[in-house]
């Protein structure tokens, strides 16, 4: 999916908001669906993120607006360390309870307790107890090609580089992150040997990435999601050292990153997850390139729908450009790349939907340098 679906509207937001809560706890599927779906999301950084846990919670209000009875009620839990705690003190509140995040895996022993509640995971798959990976009936998990998203991010970047230096910033190396990077550095690889670009790669070694087996994997890395000043600090020592396009993935820590393009003259960002065009505007300009996408929001939406039809089945889902839940934004006015580039990128968006090219990934067993497609 090359185009990021508008946001719900305001009033949708309002309704979801102050609709009346109906008490969930021994009701069962029927019942529950005809008096109306009772949803939660729990986040660590909020529904008004303008990036994941947004466009997650933009999914809610899309199947709200077609199911007005369903009501949402967003959470916030900003320590990571407390996520699983405060979950398993909702749970019993709600008939379904989003989770969006690699933090929220270990759900799996409390799911198994719970039988009578579904969970949407996303970004990761649910582990027990044993921290052992489970597939159960009453959650469906949702991760992404996220290398697939990356790979359009480092063709875009090749392409419209002046200086012939491009960068990639991570907030923490986990698979999803490093899916990214490694998806990225895929892509400029991919460009510079078929359409005629030599773009090259900033590193700084002070701030390489170490991903969750303990395997060196390069990129610039803050540590954290939430730290801006690091991003900052990172961004523009990229761009001190010349890069000119950087692709972000760092959660509020690309804030930091987004403010030091803004500071500096003829630097291009690109959002990830999310349309980010919004936040790249300063002054009379804007400064990011494009965005790629992880779209989240359509797959929740499709999900509660088949929770509310009694379709629902719990399993382990990995999302890609072949189910519309990859892409880049290539909407007029929320993007600035080149004619040439748009039609490169569409090119390219063909190859991979249709399989001839599969990006490297942290765990795919291919390399930026040797992929199916290169």
């Amino acid at each position: 999916m090359k185009t990021i679906l508008k946001m719900a509207g305001v009033s949708v937001l309002a309704a979801a908001l102050l609709s009346p809560l109906y008490a969930g706890g021994g009701k069962d599927t029927k019942t529950a669906a005809a008096a109306g779906l009772k949803v939660g999301i729990l986040t660590t950084s909020g529904v008004d993120d303008g990036s994941f846990g947004q466009d997650c919670y933009n999914g809610i209000l899309d199947f709200i607006k077609a199911n007005p009875e369903a009501t949402v009620t967003p959470v916030k839990e900003p320590d990571m360390a407390k996520v699983l705690d405060a979950a398993g003190n909702i749970i019993a509140d709600y008939d379904v309870l989003i989770l969006p995040g690699f933090e929220f895996a270990p759900v799996g022993a409390l799911m198994q307790d719970n039988p009578d509640r579904k969970v949407i995971l996303v970004d990761s798959n649910p582990t027990d107890a044993a921290g052992k990976e489970v597939e159960l009936p009453n959650i469906y998990a949702m991760v992404f090609h996220e290398e697939e998203s990356g790979f359009f991010a480092g063709v875009a970047a090749a392409l419209e580089t002046k200086s012939g230096k491009v960068a990639f910033i991570g907030g923490m190396a986990f698979p999803s992150v490093v899916n990214y990077q490694f998806g990225f550095e895929s892509g400029i690889a991919y460009a510079n040997k078929y359409y005629g670009t030599n773009a090259q790669l900033v590193n700084l070694p002070s701030y390489a990435g170490t991903d969750v087996t303990g395997k060196a994997i390069g990129g610039n890395y803050v540590g954290n999601f939430a730290d801006e000043a690091t991003g900052k600090v990172i961004c523009t020592a990229l761009i001190a050292q010349g890069a000119d396009v950087v692709f972000v993935a760092a959660g509020a820590s690309g804030n930091g990153a987004f403010t030091a393009a803004k500071e500096a003259n003829g630097i291009y960002v690109i959002g990830v997850d999310v349309d980010q065009w919004d936040d790249g505007r300063t002054g009379g300009r804007n400064v990011v390139l494009t965005s790629v996408l992880k779209v989240m929001h359509l797959n929740i939406t499709r999900q509660l729908q088949s929770i509310k039809d009694g379709t629902f089945r719990g399993q382990n889902a990995l999302l890609g450009a072949s189910t519309d839940s990859t892409g880049y934004v290539s909407a007029p006015g929320r993007q600035q790349l080149s004619a040439n580039s748009l039609a490169r990128l569409e090119e390219a968006y063909s190859q991979l939907k249709a399989g001839k090219i599969v990006p490297a990934a942290n765990f795919n067993g291919h390399s930026p340098s040797n992929f199916p497609g290169l």
